[in-house]
Formats: C-alpha cells, sequence, structure tokens
C-alpha cells in the first residue's frame, strides 16, 4: 500500500529555519498551550526600524509559524510618513522586481529563538499575548533584498568567514512624557498626524540627582519592570540633562541580539508608556522648549572566534590592539555616509553641535566625550572596546550595526590608521560630519564601499526612500532659524519613534 506524501509547510519547502529554529518552535508552540495566550503578534522591522505586523489567534499560530504570514510589499515602499515613495503599480513596482509589483504580498517568516510574552497585555493580571520576530521573503522563497534584518545577517556572516563574532552594548537617551492630548479630534487626524501635547515630568538641568529621579521614577517603573519581564539585559535605568529626559543602558550582546534588544526595547517601551498615559519618544531632538538632543551611543568590539577573546584588547599606549586600530580608521574614514544608518531623519543632523557632549566632526579620542568615537578601556583592558557617539535613538538598529561591521572590517581589510588621537574635540581640524541629511545621503550614494557591501540595489533604494523624506521636509516645512526644530519634523517623527 503507497504511502501518502505529507505536503511540507512554506518554511521547510525552502528551508527557511535552522534544525535549531525548528526545535525552538516545538517549544514556543507548547508555551502557547501551557501560558494560554489568546493571541501572538507577528512583526517585523520595516526600513526605518518601525515594527509592523498582524495579530493571530494563538490557537492559529503554531501552523502559521511554519506557513508564514503574508503582509502587502507596499509597506517596504512607505517614508517615515508612511506614504508610498515608489511606483508599486508600475512595471517592476518602482524597484525593477516583479515580486513587488502591483502591491504583492510577501511573506513573514517568524524566527522561533525570538518568541516572548508581552507582560503589559491582558486585562485580568496575565498576559496574554505572544510576540514573534519575524524574516521576511517573497511568496516564491526568495529573499527580500531589502529585509534590513538579512542586511545584518549577511554583515555579521561576513565577519564569522574572518573569525570574529561581533558584540554590542546599548546606551539609549528618549524623552518620557505626560500625554495631555493625543489628538484624537477628527480634524486632527491629518496624514502625518498633528503631534500629540504633552507636559514634562521634570524640570531636568540636575543631571543624574536623586530629587530629578525620583520625580520621574514612578513613570519609569512599570516601562523598567517590562523590559526586565521581556528578558532584555537592562543594566542602568539613569535620569539624563534634559528635562523629562532618560537614558536606559543594556550589557553587550552578540550578533542580533543587541539589535533585536534594541528593535523590542524601543516598541516596548512606547507601548507600556502609552497604557499608562504617558508619551515615550525616541525622537532625536523634539520641538519643545528648552530640550535636549537624545542619542544612542553604540558601544562595539569584536570577539575572535578560535578562543573567545576581544580583538580589540591592546597593550599600546592607545589601549587598542592592531585589530582594533583599523577597525577605529574604517568607522572614521566612513563616517559621512555611514551617518545615513547612523543618522536616519532630517531632525538628527540638530544633534551635531560643538560643545554639546556630541559629535560634529569625523575624529576619535580615548575617554573624550565630545569626540564621534570614544576609546574605551585602559591598556591590557579585556573590556576595551569603541563607542559610537554619532547614533540617534531613531535609527534602524540593524543597519546602524550593518554600516558600522562593514565599515569597521574595511578598515581592517585596508590596515588604515585612524591618526592622532583629538584631545581638543571642537578644536581639532578634522572633516566635519554631515550637516543634514540630504548630505549623507549623497555620500552614501558615493560611496563605493557600502555599494560593494549593501548592494547597489539596496544603496539606491534606502537612498530614494530618504530623499523622499527631506524633499517633502524641503516642500512642506516652514521656514526657521538655523538649527530650530520644525513643525513638520515634530509631526512627522514625535509619536513614530
Amino acid at each position: 500500500m503507497a504511502r501518502r506524501s505529507i505536503a511540507k509547510s512554506f518554511v521547510e519547502r525552502y528551508g527557511l529555519w535552522t534544525g535549531e529554529q525548528a526545535r525552538a518552535a516545538k517549544a514556543v508552540s507548547q508555551a502557547i498551550k501551557k501560558q494560554k495566550l489568546e493571541l501572538v503578534r507577528f512583526s517585523f522591522a520595516d526600513q526605518h526600524g518601525v515594527l509592523r505586523g498582524k495579530t493571530v489567534l494563538a490557537e492559529d499560530a503554531p501552523a502559521l509559524m511554519r506557513s508564514g504570514v503574508t503582509m502587502t510589499t507596499t509597506l517596504l515602499a512607505k517614508d517615515t510618513a508612511h506614504k508610498t515613495a515608489f511606483p508599486v503599480f508600475t512595471p517592476g513596482g518602482g524597484f525593477g522586481m516583479a515580486e513587488m509589483q502591483g502591491a504583492a504580498d510577501f511573506v513573514m517568516v517568524p524566527d522561533p529563538a525570538t518568541f516572548r510574552v508581552l507582560p503589559w497585555t491582558g486585562n485580568d493580571g496575565a498576559p496574554n499575548t505572544g510576540w514573534l520576530l519575524c524574516d521576511i521573503v517573497f511568496t516564491n522563497g526568495k529573499p527580500v533584498p531589502f529585509s534590513t534584518r538579512q542586511v545584518l545577517h549577511d554583515a555579521l556572516a561576513k565577519l564569522k568567514a574572518a573569525g570574529f563574532d561581533y558584540l554590542a552594548g546599548l546606551e539609549v537617551e528618549f524623552h518620557l512624557f505626560k500625554l495631555e492630548n493625543p489628538r484624537l479630534a477628527p480634524e486632527d487626524a491629518t496624514w502625518p498626524a498633528r503631534a500629540p501635547e504633552i507636559s514634562l515630568l521634570n524640570q531636568g538641568y540636575q543631571y543624574l540627582t536623586e530629587s530629578r529621579f525620583d520625580q520621574i521614577d514612578a513613570a519609569l517603573e512599570p516601562i523598567r519592570r517590562g523590559i526586565a519581564a521581556l528578558g532584555l539585559p537592562l543594566r542602568s535605568v539613569e535620569v539624563e540633562l534634559g528635562p523629562s529626559q532618560c537614558e536606559f543602558t543594556f550589557r553587550p550582546q552578540a550578533g542580533f541580539a543587541a539589535a533585536d534588544t534594541m528593535t523590542l526595547f524601543r516598541a516596548a517601551t512606547k507601548q507600556i508608556a502609552r497604557r499608562h498615559g504617558l508619551l515615550a519618544s525616541f525622537m532625536c531632538r523634539p520641538a519643545q522648549p528648552n530640550l535636549f538632543s537624545s542619542g544612542w551611543h553604540l558601544h562595539q568590539s569584536l570577539i575572535e572566534r578560535k578562543n573567545g577573546r576581544n580583538a580589540f584588547a591592546g597593550n599600546d599606549r592607545e589601549g587598542l590592539s592592531a585589530t582594533g586600530l583599523h577597525f577605529l580608521a574604517g568607522l572614521i574614514e566612513h563616517a559621512h555616509a555611514a551617518a545615513a544608518f547612523s543618522t536616519p531623519t532630517v531632525n538628527g543632523y540638530k544633534r551635531y553641535r560643538a560643545y554639546t557632549l556630541a559629535p560634529d566632526r569625523a575624529i576619535w579620542a580615548r575617554d573624550n566625550r565630545g569626540v564621534m568615537v570614544r576609546v574605551m578601556g585602559q591598556p591590557g583592558d579585556p573590556a576595551t572596546h569603541l563607542e559610537n557617539r554619532i547614533g540617534e535613538p531613531a535609527a534602524n538598529p540593524y543597519l546602524y550595526m550593518a554600516s558600522q561591521i562593514y565599515a569597521g572590517f574595511d578598515g581592517m581589510a585596508g590596515k588604515r590608521n585612524p591618526g592622532p588621537s583629538a584631545d581638543a574635540p571642537y578644536e581639532t581640524k578634522a572633516p566635519s560630519l554631515p550637516k543634514d541629511l540630504r548630505e549623507a545621503l549623497a555620500a552614501l550614494r558615493a560611496s563605493e564601499m557600502f555599494r560593494k557591501a549593501f548592494g547597489d540595489s539596496f544603496i539606491d533604494y534606502y537612498a530614494h526612500l530618504k530623499e523622499a523624506e527631506f524633499a517633502r521636509f524641503k516642500a512642506e516645512a516652514a521656514d526657521v532659524g538655523a538649527g530650530e526644530v520644525t513643525a513638520w519634523e515634530q509631526n512627522e517623527y514625535f509619536d513614530l519613534f
């Protein structure tokens, strides 16, 4: 008697999971049932690092993990106003790709290793919603070339082939406000919507004082508990210098973990805050009086796979090995083009000001907070690493980290020299960082290194999206003084990020 063949799932048919992921998927199915979850969110980080997805009934989630969940490809064509920046109904959809034409589907395929239960959901005290971060592929099983998580995967694979793993720690500033008016009147529902009205939780200007921290502690508590319950490696919760400004730092993680942590941290913080009548914003410089800019400092090093040692640790006067110095030189060499990934909004460039503890030129130094890259650790210190202070909190973590890896790796390949330490950062003669997003995008388009690393199609795709964003800014924003934040930026970024 002939045996009946069992139809393979989408994941099996195209070999989209490793054996480890397949085993993790079984554990996820068991956890969904054991914890009596009602819903599971399938999410992917889009080109801006914003989570998009669908929520399914928990009873259907195990099967959907293997079949995938479809989404429209137009989501990959959206700018920061959620407006479509490509002619998707023309041949090739504006991308020169049949798979992107006519608002066709792609498929979200979850990474079972990312499964978590969202502790802030549920109305009876028991969480009722699970969460899965997804990779994206076309319906024919081919990878989507605009998947930012895949971009980082490729960068990590290149490092791995060279014998290294990437280690990253996060230091993220953001603002937390009391939400006064969410702008839900019909006349406020413009596209993009008018930014919500807020008030401060503290007056700031007392950096790291107990009194200012205690004023904001009650608001931070549910966020801190939620982050901890997600299993994210939170290390510290701090009050920053600016009014209603705070900072969370996270212990170093290898590979995808740090980027996934940043993605879920931002989403969780915004969601928990909103449920408590607050608004968390990772916009760099909100258009409110007296506020300070927020940065995202990325701490990074390479680990030698053969022995687990820190490849940046050295014994010379700078405390960096030759590998570390070359990686540092790559970051400096490609800083202009990489800014398009580390600082992807119009708003973020208004942070680059001299004498503000933010960088304004592509330089480095040991333990100096005025430079772009700060060398951390004494000679022989096994924890030696580089702190890049260029990023804004709204950056897509997958693209930001991939750009760092490729820039640093190019420095290693060319055995570049970073030049002398800049001990007077705001007087040192060095190339200025881009003055605006348009300048950064021009540098990115002209970068042979990034074109080779990311591929021409991705660079042209990303630059087109961001150039459309900048063009709308120039066309729609009212003229203001140099360095001032416009209402356009506030409406565009304040509640999105």
